[in-house]
């Protein structure tokens, strides 16, 4: 079924009297009349309207004496306070005034002069559920280390600063400690790391590639790439790595995580 158009055809005692109630308070326009009969129409979604006298020969014999009486036309419209208080402005009579049910509709109704009940309706807008308020994250996350975050081995002494398990989502930061003479073994890390040297001095070897760094400088490492680190006398550094890397050891199979760096 394709539906093109509505129209509410309507028997009525005086034509005349519901045309002009209709155009002079509903906005419509004749669209065609004739003697006893009238077709009205607003151009938009409200449903066209045909005015038939009582009596009249077009309608079938049973339906010829019947009235609109007990029929409500319903209009389903936006800015109902507006539209009541132009109507109550403009002397329509108002039978029913604005109200609200408990079931959200807002209405009001104005009865036409062959009794005609026309109902002005407005859904008031569901209440919206209350909005829970989340907890503000703070813009800034300040980590102390503990004494659980080190990580003692017989090369180094690792303290872990942020990561995963300690409020950081992307990265891993930490600081190495080393005593004079002491070096690290030959391995490979599968993420990048840079290196900050704070104290002290490290010869790194990279890729066969020797290099002597000292405090206030940084070096990278680049990922997957042999190196060693010595510290040819006592030095600290701080370590920026991707969270996820993990150390492999060449002779030996599987990967290790990095404690300090979970």
């Amino acid at each position: 079924m394709n539906v093109t158009t509505s129209t509410l055809s309507l028997t009525v005692a005086d034509v005349d009297a519901s045309r002009e109630f209709f155009c002079t308070h509903l906005g419509y326009q004749v669209a065609m009349a004739a003697d006893g009969f009238a077709s009205l129409t607003r151009g938009d979604a409200a449903a066209d309207i045909v005015l038939l006298r009582s009596g009249s020969e077009v309608l079938p014999p049973e339906q010829r004496d019947q009235q609109a009486t007990g029929l409500i036309f319903a209009l389903t419209v936006t800015g109902i306070e507006a539209e009541e208080r132009r109507l109550r402005e403009a002397g329509a009579p108002i039978t029913m005034p604005l109200r609200e049910e408990p079931w959200g509709e807002r209405l009001f109704q104005l009865t036409d002069p062959n009794g005609i009940i026309v109902q002005f309706v407005e859904w008031a807008a569901p209440d919206e559920p209350a909005q829970t308020e989340e907890p503000e994250e703070s813009a800034m996350l300040v980590i102390s280390p503990t004494a659980e975050n080190v990580t003692e081995s017989p090369n180094a002494r690792m303290t872990g600063l942020a990561a995963p398990s300690r409020g950081s989502t992307e990265l891993s930061t930490w600081t190495v400690a080393m005593e004079a003479g002491q070096t690290g073994p030959e391995h490979v890390i599968s993420r990048e790391q840079v290196w900050m040297v704070t104290a002290g001095v490290l010869d790194v070897t990279c890729d066969g590639r020797t290099e002597k760094i000292s405090a206030g400088q940084t070096f990278v490492l680049p990922p997957d790439v042999l190196r060693q680190v010595h510290a040819p006398r006592a030095a600290e550094a701080h370590v920026a790595m991707r969270a996820d890397g993990v150390a492999s050891v060449p002779g030996t199979e599987g990967t290790r995580i990095l404690p300090w760096a979970q």
